[in-house]
């Protein structure tokens, strides 16, 4: 048996299983969101979501059978160039959406690069803890605080309060198992809270402003700021527990109540709630909630402290989307424009999210080849 075949053969299948089941419904979910609409680009979705789905196929394979210990030549590298990238979005090739311009336009492609920073910043920061373990945890702190504060005050200021908001849980995870003390995590985590409503007053747009506040008292501006979050909890309650059934009409996504641009994005998961109801919702969580910790039971397996950050992290960064996007359509969180991994529509986030996963995989499948 060659070595390849036996890698292939040693992957963790709950991963890829899930994996690409995940993104299969993805592809369903995006023709059940946009189908109803009658412009030739919303028709198209569900098949650019496709092609993209079998790239990232294709790169979650590679990624699983490449040793990940390899990738430390490489996590340096791609870290600076989508670091390079994100500072583009402030040039020509910058483009805005939803009052965000972090969004950058190059010949044949349009992609957000902030999603691509996320995972190498993951990378570069397994690699640095990895290396340099019995590092004074001041020093460390410091020196891990250089690498994602960059790319954080780059994103933020773009603004994208969202992608800013997913490198905190992720980081802190990754410290927290790194050996750093829980009192320095403590009291970044104090830091924070008082920071916060600086952010917020200082460093957020109006609109954003508004979302907040919209969330916090939805009933202020229901038909503003507000309005995107009832229509949402309407469309979510009336699917009830089983749904209104796929490709229903006259639901609240079909007659237009939820914004056509971001239906099949920021609130996919609302499409799916009002069309396969509590029950759908709930099986859809309950396969990302095996994704994670499939990554988790990775990490407990790793043959080092590289693989074992790796999964922490890229487990962290899927735990936080999916909360925060489930969040926002249900008024548990804050809108942010977050996609759901594998189900929203976009095709380099798609990749992105397979590329780690595969390094995940990559992790299990090198558990007992340490050298």
């Amino acid at each position: 048996m060659t070595p390849l075949i036996r890698k292939l053969l040693g992957m963790n299948w709950l991963i890829v299983g899930l994996t690409f089941g995940l993104a299969i419904l993805g592809i369903i979910a995006v023709y059940g969101a946009t189908a109803f609409r009658d412009d030739d680009l919303s028709q198209g979705y569900w098949h650019k979501q496709a092609i993209w789905v079998g790239i990232g196929v294709v790169v979650f394979v590679i990624a699983s059978v490449i040793d990940y210990r390899w990738v430390k030549w490489a996590a340096l590298p791609m870290y600076l160039t989508s670091v390079g990238l994100v500072i583009l979005t402030y040039t020509g090739f910058g483009v805005e959406v939803g009052g965000a311009k972090c969004w950058l336009r190059l010949p044949g492609l349009t992609f957000q690069p902030s999603q691509m920073a996320v995972v190498a910043g993951i990378l570069t920061v397994a690699l640095f803890l990895s290396q340099f373990r019995k590092m004074h945890p001041f020093v460390k702190l410091c020196i891990t605080g250089a690498i994602v504060g960059g790319p954080m005050v780059l994103i933020l200021k773009q603004p994208d309060v969202g992608m800013t908001l997913v490198w905190v849980p992720v980081i802190m995870s990754m410290l927290l198992l790194s050996g750093i003390p829980k009192r320095y995590l403590i009291t970044l985590i104090l830091i924070a809270a008082c920071v916060t409503p600086w952010v917020v007053n200082l460093a957020l747009k109006n609109y954003q402003r508004a979302r907040i506040v919209a969330f916090i008292d939805n009933e202020i501006d229901t038909k503003g700021a507000a309005w995107a979050i009832n229509q949402s909890l309407i469309a979510i309650g009336s699917g009830g527990l089983s749904g209104k059934g796929f490709m229903a009409t006259g639901t609240q996504v079909e007659q237009g109540f939820i914004p056509g641009t971001t239906v099949h994005t920021d609130y996919i998961f609302t499409a799916i709630a009002e069309q396969f109801g509590f029950i759908g919702g709930s099986i859809l969580v309950a396969l990302f909630a095996g994704l994670v910790l499939s990554c988790l039971m990775t990490a407990h397996q790793a043959a080092d402290d590289m693989g074992l950050l790796i999964s922490v992290g890229i487990a962290a960064q899927l735990f936080f989307h999916v909360y925060q996007n489930v969040g926002m359509t249900i008024s548990l969180m804050p809108i942010t424009g977050l996609p759901l991994p594998l189900i929203s529509y976009g095709g380099t986030f798609v990749v992105v999210v397979m590329f780690g996963l595969g390094l995940v995989n990559s992790v299990w499948v090198h558990r007992k080849a340490l050298g």
